[in-house]
């Protein structure tokens, strides 16, 4: 069982303030939520969580221990992996290479996403913008993060190839925390933590079920 989570957690940018003082925790293995629309804070909230901006006032915790203060690097070592919405490829190097950083089988990934096969000496920066978050979403299964964090995995993708994502997201033996603007279809019946944040508080807590009832 691992568990992440942000307590009365406060993020500035300048003199804006991002997060009032949030508290979530994301359990797993298993899928949790962040909601809202953009300026929500739930793509924040990701970040706070893997490090990459710091806090202003509360604490991150994973597995009991405060690693507020511990780098987002030191936290990508300890087993975390942050996958953005932006720039989560190495646009330069190639689909096979991208995948060559994160294990030296890549044999998982292509069965995860088979699309990528035909791809692979192709440069990621050339890849449209769904076969780009097929291949960061690669990178984060051969990984095998102990927490995997995704701000809007199924961007850019078909309805299929976004409910398959949700089923290897799920399937994951890892905390998964990811940020979408509304729930997806493919959790409607799953078993997932939502989180709903609206102007950088907390407006909803509770299963997926609940929300979309």
């Amino acid at each position: 069982m691992t568990t992440v989570s942000l307590r009365h957690a406060r993020v500035r940018y300048g003199p804006l303030e991002a997060l009032h003082g949030i508290t979530l925790a994301a359990p797993g293995p298993g899928l949790t939520v962040l909601l809202g629309r953009n300026g929500s804070g739930r793509s924040t909230a990701l970040r706070a969580l893997a490090g990459t901006v710091p806090l202003s006032d509360g604490t991150v915790v994973w597995d009991g221990t405060d690693i507020t203060r511990v780098p987002a690097y030191e936290r990508a070592r300890r087993g975390l992996c942050l996958v953005p919405e932006r720039q989560a490829v190495f646009g330069s190097l190639t689909v096979r290479e991208n995948l060559a950083l994160a294990a030296r089988d890549h044999a998982p990934a292509l069965d995860a996403y088979p699309q990528l096969r035909p791809l692979l000496e192709r440069r990621a920066g050339t890849l449209s913008g769904g076969e780009q978050r097929m291949l960061a979403l690669s990178r984060a299964v051969l990984a095998r993060a102990g927490v995997v964090l995704v701000d809007e995995p199924a961007q850019g993708m078909s309805p299929s190839v976004a409910a398959r994502t949700y089923e290897l997201l799920g399937a994951l033996d890892a905390c998964v925390v990811v940020a979408e603007q509304r729930l997806p279809p493919a959790l409607r019946d799953r078993s997932a933590i939502v989180y709903e944040l609206r102007r950088g508080t907390v407006v909803f807590a509770g299963q997926a079920g609940e929300l979309s009832g």
